[in-house]
Parts: C-alpha cells; sequence; structure tokens
C-alpha cells in the first residue's frame, strides 16, 4: 500500500486496473486507492508481470502492507487474483502498451475503438473491468456497469462507453426504482419518520476522525477582526480593466492567500507545527486553499506562496480547484501545506469558525464582503468589510502571537499595493 499523502495512514483498493498475467510498465495504471484525502490512481514504479493481488477491491490495509506482486511471468497465478475465472486462450488479453484512458476521461482508449475490440459477453462472477472515471460516471447515474459492454483496451468499460449507455436510456439513468413495498415496511417509524442509513466514504470517514481529533487535541482559540476591503475591491477592478483576454484575474481569495503567505513569511511560529511534545518551523511557506469536492472537503496547497505573485496564484488555485473537483489532483499536490484558508464567503457566509488541519498551526475563516456604513474622519461613509476568524492551536501560538499575525494580515490587504511588493 504506497504513501499517497503526507497523512495517510491507511488506503482501500477500489479498482485494479490491470488483471493477474498483463504486463506492466513503470507508469501504469496500475490500481485506484482510495487516501484520506482523494481518490488516486496509482502508476506502477516497476515493470514486469503482474504475478499475484493479494488486496482485494474493497480491503482497507495500513501504508506499507504488500497488495500485489510484479515479477517473472512464469510465477503467475491460474486466477485473476480478483475471485474471477482464469483467463483462457480464447479470451482478449489487453496489449502490454494499449493507451489508458486519462483521469479527465479524454484522449486514450476511446478513439478508433471498433467493434471487434469490444469484450465477449461477461461470465457470471467475473470482475468488472472499467476505469476510474467510468465507475464516477456510472455511479452519478445509477447505472449498472454489469449490463455494459467495453470497448477498452481488453474489453474495459471506459467514459464514453457509460455516457452511450445513459443516452440510450436517460429515464433509468435519472428515475431510480422506488423501494419495494416490502423493503420500506422494514424501516421503522420513528417521532422523526422513517430512517436512512447513509455509509460515509472512506474519505469521509477519514476527515471525520481526523477534525474529531483536531478539536480533541488541539486546544483552539478564535481571533476575529474586520477587514476593510474597499482598497483591495477597487485594485482588483483595476486589475481586471487592465488584462487581456485569455489573462487570469486574482480574485479576492488569492488576494488573501498572498496576505496569509507575507504574515507567514515574517511571523515564522504561525508556519509551524506541533508533532511529539515539540513545535517545527518550516522553510517553506505552502498555503492550502480548502476546496470542497463532490462528497468532502479536500485541501490542495499552493507551494511557496510568498515568493509567488497574484497572477501565478491565482492560476494555480483554479488549476488546481478544477483538478479536485474533477477527480484528478495528484498526491503531491494534497501534500506539504503548513497553513490553511477556508473561504465561505461566495456562500453569503459573513462569518465563521474553522476547524484546524493537524499538525498546522491555525486555519484563517474567510466571510463575504459586505456593504455597511463605516465612521471615517468623524463621517458616516459607504465602506466594504470582510469578517475574518483566525483558529489558533495555543500549543504553538498564544494570543498575542495570533494577534500579531491577523493584524499583519489586516494590513496587508487594507492596503493591496503591498500584496505586489
Amino acid at each position: 500500500m504506497p504513501r499517497l499523502s503526507d497523512s495517510m495512514e491507511e488506503g482501500t483498493v477500489l479498482a485494479w486496473m490491470k488483471a493477474v498475467g498483463d504486463e506492466v510498465a513503470v507508469g501504469d495504471e496500475l490500481v485506484e486507492i482510495e487516501t484520506d484525502k482523494a481518490n488516486m490512481v496509482y502508476e506502477s514504479d516497476v515493470a514486469g508481470t503482474l504475478v499475484e493481488i493479494l488486496a482485494e477491491e474493497g480491503a482497507t490495509l495500513p501504508i506499507g502492507s504488500v497488495i500485489a506482486r510484479v515479477g517473472d511471468p512464469s510465477e503467475a497465478t491460474a486466477g485473476d487474483g480478483n475471485g474471477g475465472p482464469p483467463r483462457t486462450e480464447a479470451e482478449p488479453e489487453a496489449p502490454a502498451e494499449a493507451p489508458a484512458e486519462d483521469a479527465a476521461g479524454g484522449a486514450g482508449g476511446e478513439e478508433g475503438v471498433t467493434d471487434e475490440a469490444a469484450a465477449a459477453p461477461r461470465r457470471s462472477g467475473e470482475r468488472i473491468k472499467a476505469s476510474p472515471i467510468a465507475r464516477r460516471v456510472a455511479a452519478d447515474r445509477g447505472l449498472d456497469l454489469a449490463g455494459l459492454t467495453g470497448s477498452g483496451p481488453g474489453g474495459r468499460i471506459i467514459k464514453a462507453d457509460v455516457e452511450r449507455a445513459g443516452e440510450a436510456a436517460p429515464a433509468q439513468a435519472a428515475e431510480p426504482a422506488a423501494p419495494a413495498p416490502a423493503a420500506a415496511a422494514e424501516r421503522p417509524e420513528t417521532a422523526r419518520g422513517s430512517i436512512e442509513t447513509v455509509e460515509l466514504t472512506r474519505l469521509q470517514q477519514t476527515v471525520s476522525r481526523r477534525m474529531a481529533e483536531s478539536k480533541a487535541t488541539a486546544p483552539h482559540f478564535y481571533l476575529t477582526t474586520e477587514i476593510d476591503m474597499s482598497r483591495a475591491v477597487e485594485a482588483r477592478a483595476r486589475i481586471k480593466a487592465a488584462a487581456s483576454e485569455g489573462d487570469v484575474v486574482p480574485s479576492v481569495n488569492d488576494m488573501v492567500v498572498k496576505a496569509c503567505a507575507i504574515a507567514l513569511r515574517e511571523f515564522p511560529r504561525a508556519n509551524g507545527s506541533y508533532r511529539d511534545g515539540h513545535v517545527e518551523e518550516h522553510s517553506r511557506v505552502n498555503v492550502g486553499i480548502a476546496v470542497a469536492a463532490r462528497d468532502a472537503l479536500v485541501v490542495p496547497t499552493v507551494f511557496d506562496a510568498d515568493e509567488k505573485g497574484l497572477r501565478q496564484i491565482a492560476a494555480e488555485s483554479r488549476g488546481l480547484a478544477e483538478r479536485v473537483r474533477e477527480g484528478t489532483i495528484t498526491p503531491p499536490e494534497l501534500s506539504g501545506g503548513t497553513f490553511t484558508v477556508s473561504n465561505l464567503g461566495m456562500f453569503g457566509i459573513t462569518s465563521f469558525s474553522a476547524v484546524i488541519n493537524p499538525p498546522q498551526a491555525a486555519i484563517l475563516a474567510v466571510g463575504s464582503i459586505e456593504d455597511v456604513p463605516v465612521v471615517r474622519d468623524g463621517e458616516i461613509v459607504p465602506g466594504r468589510r470582510m469578517a475574518v476568524n483566525l483558529a489558533c492551536d495555543h500549543r504553538i501560538l498564544y494570543g498575542a502571537d495570533g494577534a500579531r499575525f491577523l493584524a499583519r494580515v489586516r494590513d496587508l490587504l487594507e492596503e493591496p499595493v503591498f500584496l505586489a511588493l
């Protein structure tokens, strides 16, 4: 079981991309694994023949456990290692260098496929071969992969197969069958109505556990202030007006990330972490940005944010958020964060408190920008205010430390010219 993130302790095997007996080259997609941060496809770092699969799909194992063996083809077992029957000479085998469908469901495996390339009908009990994105699309549309014929290498079901099936039976995909009366009767009625149990995914379970551990072990305290965002909003409007077609325009959140990065460089304690009774201060300023994925909250990282300009931060942030939502984010992009920014302002939330992402020292919760009356030079004038809340781990930061850091973030955003220095 490979370590695919810095906080990963165990992983769940979701789908094998290869069967026992298949040739494996370095860089080939081997297995899809659910980690504590996202579902990721692991690419083989060795070449040879897939001799044995030791971890069945759905199995959860700790880091370092043996999940498969790649070696000499003479060592291959008769079965496919996933409960399916042994491959026969009449059964087509995937070519060793057949192009795989890419993470976004595009090129490789879908172009130029002929009817002859489609797999023969599946035998009862045989493992269904499908790409990770095909499985996700099928689950979203309520389609059963067992009823589909794959047009990918070796009969593998790919995204295009699922989309064709969805177009052929839209009503079936859009309207799941209602439960039978007998099944409904099995659920007892309570004062709160009928009960339906929803199982958490492995990612959701891990996030729940880590957040509970954070609140239970890290002594949180919170600092709140309001920031006058008038000049920051005006500066962004000028940048947008001067931008050419195709240029990335920094958002308010990009400005917040940059301001935090500068402040973290000046206050290294806030850029630290707590481990085993001591504080570690990190030389790199890597700011995580909380992104709402389909089933959980994922935090990709903008590395060395203190050394990057606003446009570069904006471009990277958009790319990271897009890959999170598409499910193509990579392990390195989810690791190494030293601080986190969580922004719910786009949902109209004026202020909130966030839970620290351990082992980090703090997390900044950002609310929406509100038009409010403010007093300036003894007169009431229109103002644009944004509430922010800094959650701090008291083992790393004391009240004055957190207050000085937050004041510096506020000063930088109220005078955004300093963000470009």
